[in-house]
């Protein structure tokens, strides 16, 4: 199978907005399973250039600050 083509999502928002797209789109009964694998498959597409994009980013200190408390606000927390 070929990879799906993600070369129209340049910026972390636009894949994002994208892989919201597709959660949408396969909780939809009406889609097919061939549909929602095709979906599947590019969403990990999409997860991949994701992850390169942040892998690639030079975060200013501000910037990797404001991330760390996102993320440690997001954190579960443990009971």
């Amino acid at each position: 199978m070929a990879r799906p083509n993600t070369s129209a999502y340049k910026t972390f928002d636009q894949i994002s907005a994208r892989l919201d797209e597709i959660v949408g789109q396969v909780r939809d009964k009406d889609t097919s399973l061939e549909r929602s694998l095709d979906l599947f498959d590019e969403a990990i597409a999409l997860g991949s250039k994701a992850v390169d994009l942040v892998d690639t980013t030079d975060f200013t200190p501000e910037e990797e600050a404001r991330l760390r408390d996102a993320a440690s606000q997001n954190k579960p927390k443990e009971s």
